[in-house]
């Protein structure tokens, strides 16, 4: 017998994640290792966590997640939002708290580019007069 795999994908400013969620007691690995592990900071897995709370799902689905590009911040953002999409897949009850909270909602936000003649996106070179 074969259980059921429940797949999404989170984005946040460069990170991708790609998370398979299935029925179990909660564990959660990421890249291969423990969630604790690989997030290190306390906030970043109360991040991760959310969209089970809002849902009431927590300790109910494994997740094993496979994120790269940018730092842990918009890792544990896009992780948010892949289990938020595979929550929907699960059942579609789960559409409400999630679409209330914000978790759907892919956070479009991504840095903006320095600019030539420029120190920064926005911040010039100092000027002197002299």
């Amino acid at each position: 017998m074969t259980e059921a795999t429940y797949y999404g994908t989170g984005r946040r400013k460069t990170s991708i994640a790609r998370v398979w969620i299935t029925p179990g007691e909660g564990k959660i690995s990421i890249n291969r290792k423990d969630a604790d592990e690989y997030l290190g900071r306390e906030t970043l897995k109360m991040i991760i966590m959310q969209p089970f709370e809002v849902t009431g799902t927590s300790g109910q689905f494994d997740v094993r997640v496979n994120v790269n590009g940018g730092g842990s911040s918009g890792q544990a953002g896009a992780i948010k939002h892949g289990i938020s999409r595979a929550l929907l897949r699960v059942s579609d009850e789960h559409r409400k708290p999630l679409k209330k909270a914000g978790y759907l909602t892919r956070d479009a936000r991504e840095v903006e580019r320095k600019k030539y003649g420029q120190r920064g996106a926005r911040a010039r070179f100092q000027f002197s007069k002299r």
